[in-house]
């Protein structure tokens, strides 16, 4: 559902911080919502030198997606010790955040934060990075968020206030998922090759709030998903899938409200939340989606999974729901659109391509962007009519991100704006 705007920042400062975000912002993954949905109209059609404002050359590699504020842009990236060329024998990056200003383009500032070195190594996935984990800003604070590396937080200006290195852990294929903020507390997964669990830094301090474990066996222990927050009955949840697992907790306390057991690992994809249900999905192997009630207590996989839904589940990018409907792109390039309250298949239609960028919905419009930088414009509802099929002839795997009236799309070297 689309809200009035001041309505939907109104509800976000209550959920994550005091902060109040204006129309140019988008200060987290999934933009101020945390689900990928904007009121405002976007452009449709770009290429060539058309709607293109301007391209900038990003130093490093990341697939953290672009956040926003105050006509800044901000993203982490991994610039290779020594500069030059990512060697993929070399183990060692300066794990910078990269301040953009939004009008011209030009690269503000590269702040180093920490080093990643030899004795702290990582193979990653060929469709990871060592910067995959999206930032976020709140207030004159921006968090940046390095998986099993570590977290800090920094001014905006980019003066580092406090990192935390101590949760190390052994990651499978690098990090991946971002943290959100809530409660005063920044909360992310650490679901590696054991001992998955959930933690809770301080928000003003970096230090350890709380951690809880996964109460589940599973075979493959790492996910790579970022968790999201709602409101139920009045009080917080932070919904956290992982391994074999998703967790209902309490940002306060780290304190499991319910949980539901399914078979999957490789979790990716954010969780939304719409009509009152949470739809999640198990990703690797036999990817489900599934609808979950959220008002129960304890493990409740017998009484409050509504429905789910076992054909062409994304595994990789997340959901998007509007108006009673939830949009979702599977991994090789089929859109699919169901009833949100009962799962109702309303219409599947193959756009093509491979996909881990999340989709964007913005003024009725589903922005759909492929790894080969295709992004694929389709008018929302129950009729799928393509509107727009946009080329940039470069690789992405970042979900794009939004400043005012414009789109930022980050590819393997590059950040485009986009405005009409």
């Amino acid at each position: 559902m689309l809200f009035n705007r001041l309505i939907v920042l109104f509800s976000l400062c209550n959920i994550a911080s005091s902060s109040a975000f204006t129309a140019e912002d988008w200060p987290s993954f999934r933009g101020s919502t945390g689900d990928g949905v904007v009121a405002q109209a976007l452009p449709v059609e770009w290429g060539g030198e058309k709607n293109i404002v301007w391209r900038t050359e990003i130093p490093g590699e990341g697939w953290s997606s672009p956040v926003a504020a105050g006509n800044r842009i901000y993203l982490t990236a991994a610039v290779p010790a020594g500069g030059g060329e990512a060697d993929p024998k070399n183990q060692e990056f300066t794990l910078s955040l990269i301040i953009i200003n939004g009008t011209s383009g030009e690269i503000i500032k590269t702040v180093p934060i920490m080093e990643q070195t030899g004795d702290r190594p990582a193979r990653i996935h060929r469709k990871n990075s060592h910067a995959s984990p999206t930032p976020i800003i709140d207030g004159d604070k921006i968090y940046v968020h390095f998986g099993y590396q570590g977290t800090a937080c920094l001014s905006l200006k980019g003066d580092i206030l406090w990192k935390n290195r101590d949760l190390f852990f052994k990651p499978t294929h690098g990090n991946g998922g971002s943290p959100v903020l809530v409660s005063g507390n920044l909360i992310f997964t650490c679901d590696g090759d054991k001992e998955p669990k959930v933690v809770a830094l301080d928000a003003s301090s970096g230090k350890l709030a709380w951690s809880t474990q996964r109460p589940v066996s599973a075979k493959k222990t790492f996910s790579f998903s970022t968790p999201t927050v709602i409101e139920v009955d009045g009080e917080m949840q932070v919904i956290a899938p992982g391994s074999d697992c998703v967790l209902a907790l309490d940002p306060a306390t780290g304190e499991i409200i319910w949980d539901v057991r399914y078979v999957g690992y490789s979790v990716v994809p954010k969780p939304i939340y719409h009509r009152g249900l949470v739809f999640i999905s198990t990703s690797f192997d036999n990817s489900k989606m599934l609808a979950i009630r959220p008002t129960g207590k304890g493990e409740v996989t017998e009484t409050h999974i509504a429905w789910e839904l076992d054909r062409n589940v994304p595994k990789t990018p997340s959901m998007v729901a509007h108006d009673g409907l939830v949009y979702s792109i599977s991994d090789d390039g089929i859109a699919t659109c169901v009833e949100a309250e009962t799962g109702e298949l309303v219409y599947r239609k193959r756009i093509g391509g491979n996909y881990s960028a999340s989709p964007l919905l913005a003024d009725n419009r589903l922005y759909f962007t492929s790894e080969d930088g295709m992004t694929t414009v389709v008018r929302a509802g129950r009729d799928f009519e393509e509107l727009a099929a946009n080329v940039i002839e470069e690789r992405t795997l970042a979900s794009l991100g939004v400043l005012g009236d414009s789109i930022l799309i980050r590819t393997g070297s590059a950040l485009y704006r986009i405005q009409e």
